[in-house]
C-alpha cells in the first residue's frame, strides 16, 4: 500500500471518467476505458510526477450506495479501502449531467470521512461550459475543478492544487523489485491466490467468473526482497470474448505479462490443463518470460499414492515448451504451500540474470560435440557465447550463416541446461557469422 500522505483516491459513481482521468494523470493507459459501465472494479494503483514531486494515485470501481448486489457491494468495499488509506480524494462527477442522487450520497459519506476533497467536474471540453459547473457547489465542496479528463483540459490547475494541498516530503528511493504477473482461465483462483500472498483482500473475489478486469497490483515486502504481483484478467480464446470490455481486458492482461519479469500460470487442479491453460503459457513463452507453472485448488483434488506425479507427467506432455517450468502444488484458498512461492520466484528471477562465462560454455561444446542433427555439413559452429541476459541470450559463432534444425537448436539448449539450468527461464539461441566466414542465409531466433 503506498504512503496515505501522498496517495489520492480517485471516486464517484459509474461512467463519470474516473479511469480517463486517472490515465491521464498516469501518462499511460493503465485502466481499461470504455463506452460501458461498471468497468473498473478493483483498485488500480498507479503514479504522477508534478513539479519534481511524486504522488501515487488509486483508481476505483463506479460507486453505487445502496446496491447491495455481490458485485457493487465488493466495489464498495474496495472504494472504501482507498478512501481510507487516501489523504486526498478527487470526487468526480460528471459535468454534462445534472447532480444525481449517488453524487450527493458519495459527496455526504466523503464530508462524514473527514478527508480533503477536491470535486472533479469532468467532461467540461471548452471555456464555454465551465459557467455550468456553478450547479456543482450544492454538494459541499470549496475546492471545485472544471477538467476534461479526455482532452487533457484543467489538468494542470488541478495538479497545481494539489501540489499545495499534499505534505512536502523527502523523496523516497526507489528500491528494485521482482514485477510478477498472475495469468491463468477465469476463475482458477487468481485474485484469492493474490488475497494469499498480499495478506489482505486486495483484489475482488467472486465465484463469478470473469470478476477481474482491470490488472491489480500489489508489492510485498519479504526478506528483503520486493515483489509486485499483478493479477490479471482471465484470459479465454479469443472466440470466447465477444464484450468489448473483455477483449480489452484480455489484451491489457497480455500487456502486463509481457511487461513482468516473472509469469505465474496458474492451473484448476480439479480440471486438469486445458487447451486454453496451453494457449495462455504459450503467451508467456512468446514473451519470454520466466513461468512458474502453479496447479490451484490441490486441497479438492482426490488424493492417491500417484496423483501428483500423474498430474506432472500430464503437464510435461501438454506444456512441453514449457519443460524448464517449476511445478507448485498450492491452495490458495487454505494457503497450502503459497509462502512456497516466494522462494521459487527468487530462483527463477536470479536464473533471468545468470550468466555463464564464454570458457565453461565450450568446455561443454567441444571441437565434434556439437552433434549433426539438422546441422548442414558444410557448417561448422567454431564456439559460443552468453551475449546477454533477461532473459539469457546465447550466440553460436560459425563459419557460414545457414538456417538451423530446431532439433539442433533444442540440443544446444538441452546441453546448456544440464550444467546451467537456468530454472524457470526461456533461453534464446542464435546464430552469428564469424569473422572470416561466408555470410549466407539468416539467423533463427528460438
Amino acid at each position: 500500500m503506498p504512503p496515505a500522505h501522498r496517495l489520492i483516491a480517485i471516486v464517484g459513481r459509474p461512467n463519470v471518467g474516473k479511469s480517463t482521468l486517472f490515465n491521464r494523470l498516469i501518462g499511460k493507459r493503465r485502466s481499461i476505458v470504455t463506452d460501458e459501465p461498471g468497468i473498473t472494479r478493483d483498485r488500480i494503483y498507479g503514479t504522477t510526477r508534478w513539479n519534481g514531486r511524486s504522488f501515487e494515485i488509486v483508481d476505483t470501481g463506479g460507486i453505487v450506495p445502496g446496491d447491495e448486489t455481490e458485485i457493487p457491494r465488493k466495489i464498495v468495499e474496495q472504494a472504501q479501502v482507498a478512501i481510507d488509506h487516501a489523504s486526498l480524494i478527487f470526487l468526480v462527477v460528471d459535468g454534462r449531467t445534472a447532480i444525481a442522487a449517488p453524487d450527493q450520497e458519495l459527496a455526504r459519506l466523503l464530508r462524514k470521512a473527514g478527508k480533503t476533497v477536491f470535486l472533479v467536474v469532468n467532461k467540461i471540453d471548452s471555456g464555454k461550459q465551465n459557467s455550468d459547473t456553478g450547479e456543482f457547489f450544492r454538494l459541499g465542496f470549496r475546492d471545485v475543478f472544471p477538467v476534461s479528463a479526455e482532452h487533457g483540459r484543467g489538468i494542470t490547475e488541478l495538479l497545481d492544487q494539489v501540489a499545495i494541498a499534499m505534505p512536502v516530503e523527502d523523496e523516497v528511493q526507489e528500491t528494485p523489485e521482482i514485477r510478477i504477473a498472475i495469468i491463468g482461465r477465469p476463475n482458477v483462483g487468481k485474485s484469492t491466490l493474490l488475497n494469499r500472498l498480499v495478506g489482505e483482500d486486495r483484489a475482488m473475489v467472486s465465484p463469478v467468473a470473469g470478476t477481474t478486469r482491470d490488472a491489480v497490483d500489489s508489492v510485498v515486502e519479504s526478506d528483503g526482497t520486493t515483489f509486485r504481483f499483478v493479477d490479471t484478467a482471465g484470459i479465454r480464446r479469443k472466440g470466447k470474448t465477444e464484450l468489448k470490455a473483455e477483449k480489452l481486458s484480455v489484451l491489457m492482461a497480455r500487456r502486463h505479462m509481457e511487461q513482468s519479469d516473472v509469469a505465474i500460470l496458474l492451473i484448476d487442479g480439479t480440471q486438469g490443463v486445458t487447451a486454453v491453460d496451453a494457449h495462455i503459457g504459450g503467451y508467456a513463452h512468446e514473451a519470454h518470460r520466466s513461468v512458474i507453472i502453479v496447479v490451484n485448488k490441490w486441497d479438492v483434488v482426490q488424493k492417491s499414492h500417484t496423483v501428483t506425479a500423474d498430474f506432472e507427467k500430464d503437464i510435461r506432455e501438454k506444456l512441453k515448451f514449457l519443460s524448464f517450468a517449476p511445478i507448485v502444488f498450492i491452495s490458495a484458498k487454505t494457503g497450502q504451500r503459497v509462502q512456497k512461492l516466494y522462494g521459487a520466484i527468487k530462483e527463477v528471477y536470479a536464473a533471468r540474470f545468470q550468466r555463464v562465462p564464454t570458457s565453461e560454455l565450450n568446455e561443454l561444446f567441444r571441437e565434434g560435440t556439437f552433434g549433426r542433427g539438422g546441422l548442414p555439413a558444410d557448417v561448422k559452429i567454431r564456439y559460443i557465447a552468453q551475449v546477454k541476459t533477461n532473459p539469457p541470450t546465447f550466440v553460436m559463432f560459425s563459419n557460414k550463416l545457414s538456417k538451423l534444425h530446431f532439433s539442433f537448436e533444442r540440443f544446444v539448449e538441452n546441453r546448456i541446461r544440464q550444467k546451467f539450468p537456468f530454472a524457470g527461464t526461456p533461453i534464446i539461441i542464435r546464430q552469428r557469422l564469424r569473422r572470416g566466414g561466408t555470410s549466407r542465409g539468416g539467423a533463427r531466433k528460438q
